[in-house]
């Protein structure tokens, strides 16, 4: 099933927090807001995956143990809005599991190094933060004129496109397309999810 990203804007029982709505539906069975939910997080699982250095092949299947364990657990998470954190923390525990099973084991005695288990939670916070930034920017994009999504989405490529051939995409001139990602910065600042973010942000 497609995955519909006005999900949140079109029903939400829970104003203000579409993650709390994708949950809640999930949990009710709701087959879009599951994959929804997989969209919106599969990056941030991914991202733990590498830095654990896990082949392609592993991180595939620490990913799909994840979401087995979520689909599995999701009755079971008090706050759906915990749902990144757990997510993060159930990533790393996997990759060590494997990670475990690939290599021999530590000496008996061998203590997890305090100042490295206090990273590995600085980190996890970073990347919940990362996940939840990346998941805002894509819904107040997905609001925008889709002449401004084509131009940001072209502008943010990397290796960088040459405004020459930006303009030949989209049928505009050159000189305007400097003045044209300004209005859209514009209209994508004022989106409600982007100036929540921004507040948040600035008074913590």
């Amino acid at each position: 099933m497609p995955v519909n990203h006005d999900y949140a804007r079109d029903a939400d029982p829970v104003p203000g927090n579409p993650l709390v709505t994708l949950v809640m539906c999930a949990r009710n069975g709701d087959e879009a807001a599951w994959a929804a939910l997989v969209e919106r997080y599969a990056p941030l699982i991914w991202s733990i995956c590498r830095q654990y250095r896990l082949s392609d092949s592993d991180a595939a299947d620490a990913g799909q143990n994840v979401w087995l364990h979520l689909a599995d657990q999701l009755d079971k998470i008090r706050d759906p809005a915990a749902v990144p954190g757990w997510l993060a923390t159930t990533t790393r525990r996997e990759c060590e599991r494997i990670s475990r099973s690939a290599h021999p084991a530590r000496p008996p005695g061998h203590a997890p190094d305090a100042a490295r288990i206090g990273d590995d939670q600085a980190s996890t916070a970073e990347q919940v933060l990362a996940a939840e930034r990346h998941a805002a920017l894509r819904q107040a994009l997905a609001q925008l004129p889709s002449c401004c999504q084509r131009l940001l989405l072209l502008l943010i490529k990397d290796p960088p496109i040459p405004d020459a051939q930006i303009s030949a995409a989209l049928g505009i001139p050159a000189d305007s397309i400097g003045p044209t990602r300004l209005r859209c910065l514009d209209k994508l600042r004022r989106q409600p999810v982007i100036a929540a973010l921004i507040d948040a942000e600035t008074h913590p």
